[in-house]
């Protein structure tokens, strides 16, 4: 009892929170998808499909499945860059006549029920980064002056992160002012798209920090979307590094939004089967948590017909063994959460241990260290996973 009590005491904090993070009453799918907006005009079609996808899958109360897009609001003007010898960075952005099938694509989706604008950034970059690049890396300067609007998934990764200047690693900070300044008028120019502030934000690439979260927060967002940690600049060997925070779901951030736990992935392009969503939803549904799938555009774009196919597919695989599954977007689900709204949040005694008990694996050394102590044993009376 001591050595159980021992262990209790190493891991109260992680055990507590896990406890106090709310369980929902049925099994939740939100497939979140990034990077639509600016770029190859390819999207349009791509976004017609998607749409028609998901009104073809509905839950049993006939919701349509639903896709958050994070947008992209701008891409660099290559010519104009290209003009001024790469000294002066010029946008090309969302609203420019140019991408007017894409934002049409993305208003039927909105209008559907099946699409859910969210903010990714102004840019998939730090513009004075991406130019600062540019004078030493040729790739990078062919990329920004490229006549085409830009794919940004072919920026190298670190420049990729908007929240950090990575011109040289490790990155440097940003100035907090000029982070305001850049939020209020990517804010902006969401709301100019579409008719909407944005409620909802992630990151490009998961690296951001407190002066941008207050920003989002000043701005109007509600729900941080996250991967259960926050970077907050690129290492010396241009990976995420920095963590200075860890959040579970429901949790709130000092700047007030809503933290909410993204961390499936399914690339279908990368090979991912359409299993790996029934299987990512088997497990939160177990946590009592919900089922925010990770996917890209690259995947519709690269391989569209065969994205689709196994999108479809995992959707119905999800369906036909969660019978209750239920389809909402990120802000219904935050306003949930920090409600306490007893349509989605368990109250019971039984299922809040089940599933408290099946989230106590994923804290590190605390599984190996409940079994080397023989804790394992009555933890596994309580409900959930040996």
């Amino acid at each position: 009892m001591l050595l159980w009590t021992a262990v209790l005491l190493a891991f109260a904090g992680p055990l507590v929170a896990r406890w106090s993070e709310p369980v929902l009453c049925h099994p939740v799918l939100i497939i979140e998808s990034d990077d639509w907006g600016a770029g190859p005009l390819a999207q349009a079609d791509a976004l017609r499909h998607l749409s028609a996808l998901l009104q073809r899958v509905r839950d049993r109360s006939g919701r349509p499945a639903l896709m958050t897009l994070g947008v992209i609001l701008e891409v660099p003007d290559g010519p104009r860059i290209a003009a001024s010898n790469c000294t002066e960075y010029h946008a090309l952005p969302l609203t420019d006549p140019r991408f007017d099938d894409v934002r049409a694509a993305m208003a039927d989706g909105i209008a559907a029920g099946v699409f859910a604008p969210q903010l990714h950034g102004q840019c998939h970059y730090w513009p004075p980064a991406v130019l600062a690049a540019a004078r030493t890396d040729d790739r990078v300067r062919a990329w920004l002056t490229a006549p085409e609007p830009a794919v940004t998934e072919g920026l190298p990764s670190p420049l990729q992160s908007r929240w950090v200047d990575a011109s040289t690693l490790p990155s440097r900070a940003l100035d907090p002012a000029v982070i305001e300044q850049a939020v209020a008028r990517e804010a902006a120019d969401f709301e100019a798209s579409f008719r909407q502030v944005p409620r909802v934000a992630v990151a490009t690439t998961f690296v951001w920090n407190d002066a941008v979260e207050a920003a989002w927060a000043q701005a109007g967002v509600e729900a941080v979307i996250t991967p259960g940690r926050r970077a907050t600049c690129r290492n010396a060997a241009g990976q995420p590094g920095c963590v200075d925070a860890t959040m579970l779901t429901g949790e709130r951030s000092l700047a007030g939004p809503t933290w909410l736990v993204r961390d499936i992935y399914f690339e279908p392009a990368l090979g991912h089967p359409p299993q790996r969503l029934a299987d990512g939803l088997a497990a939160r549904t177990w946590q009592g948590r919900a089922c925010l799938v990770e996917t890209h555009r690259f995947n519709f774009l690269q391989a569209g017909e065969a994205s689709l196919a196994a999108l479809e597919a995992g959707l119905k695989v999800a369906l036909a063994a969660f019978p209750d599954l239920r389809f909402v977007s990120p802000l219904e689900l935050a306003r949930a959460l920090q409600a306490r709204d007893p349509e989605w949040i368990e109250t019971r005694l039984r299922p809040r241990i089940a599933a408290w008990r099946a989230r106590l694996d994923e804290i590190p050394r605390f599984r190996r260290l409940s079994r080397l102590s023989g804790l394992a044993l009555p933890l596994a009376l309580l409900g959930g996973r040996t």
